[in-house]
């Protein structure tokens, strides 16, 4: 079989697309979105997303991690698969598609940043040197002092695989205050089973817990290696926070055909 696809990244965060809106590529396995995102034998990247028909939707995001299995929300691929809506030639303002944890609003502003609004937060659990909470996936954020000399593959692969997370996994974000307004995130990624260059839901969580107004809007400027993203929100309270939207690019790498066994 015989693959057209297009190739995006959002700060680093890097993603095979494809227009499934005939619902050619419905059936593709897990097994074949693996070889498409194996950086040596495939494409490479850290997902791929089929964009596809959804009635009372502009489209639906269907996201597989690079390991091949479906996956819950990813907001640096939503991102991009609003880029790539805009280039299939949907231009509008607001765009309104369907992902695994429900409804999304997005803008592309003049300068191309996607602005994409995330799932309202209701719950976080807080310790003294962590916190859990959803942001579309599940994250653990923990704060260190020097985020660059932090081991992000050994110990975000230790808590990920710990007894309390084994089973379902968890993303793993290391967070470091650089200002009252900013921070610098890096994250290691289940599914992808590494640190990856950006993670949107883990950028938006490490956000959401660093506020630096205890109620009302907040804006936090955020640095991944990858590049630069922003999060804006309402802190309801320490556990609720609503309003909450990832800016940052989204950009085209290059497109083309790939051929994949038929199983």
């Amino acid at each position: 079989m015989t693959i057209a696809f297009h190739k995006y990244q959002g700060t680093g965060n890097d993603f095979v697309i494809i227009d499934n809106r005939t619902g050619e590529y419905s059936g593709i396995t897990d097994k074949q979105v693996k070889t498409l995102c194996h950086r040596r034998f495939g494409i490479g990247a850290d997902g791929l997303m089929l964009l596809q028909q959804k009635e009372g939707f502009d489209f639906e995001m269907v996201y597989y991690n690079s390991d091949g299995h479906p996956s819950s929300m990813c907001g640096n691929g939503g991102r991009c698969l609003v880029k790539f809506a805009y280039h299939l030639g949907m231009h509008q303002y607001t765009y309104n598609f369907l992902a695994v944890d429900g409804p999304h609003e997005a803008e592309i502003e003049m300068n191309g940043i996607v602005r994409l609004k995330m799932k309202d937060v209701n719950y976080v659990e807080s310790h003294n040197s962590h916190a859990v909470l959803n942001t579309g996936s599940p994250h653990y954020v923990k704060f260190v002092n020097d985020v660059e000399a932090a081991d992000v593959v050994h110990d975000g692969r230790a808590i990920r695989n710990s007894s309390r997370y084994h089973e379902q996994g968890i993303n793993v974000n290391f967070v470091e205050g650089t200002g009252e307004d900013s921070i610098f995130v890096r994250t290691y990624e289940r599914g992808v089973e590494d640190e990856t260059l950006s993670c949107g839901t883990g950028v938006t969580a490490a956000a959401l817990v660093s506020a630096h107004n205890d109620r009302g809007f907040n804006r936090v400027e955020v640095k991944t290696p990858g590049g630069p993203l922003s999060v804006e929100y309402n802190k309801v309270s320490e556990t609720h926070f609503n309003n909450i939207w990832l800016c940052g690019p989204a950009e085209l790498v290059y497109k083309g055909a790939i051929s994949v066994n038929g199983h």
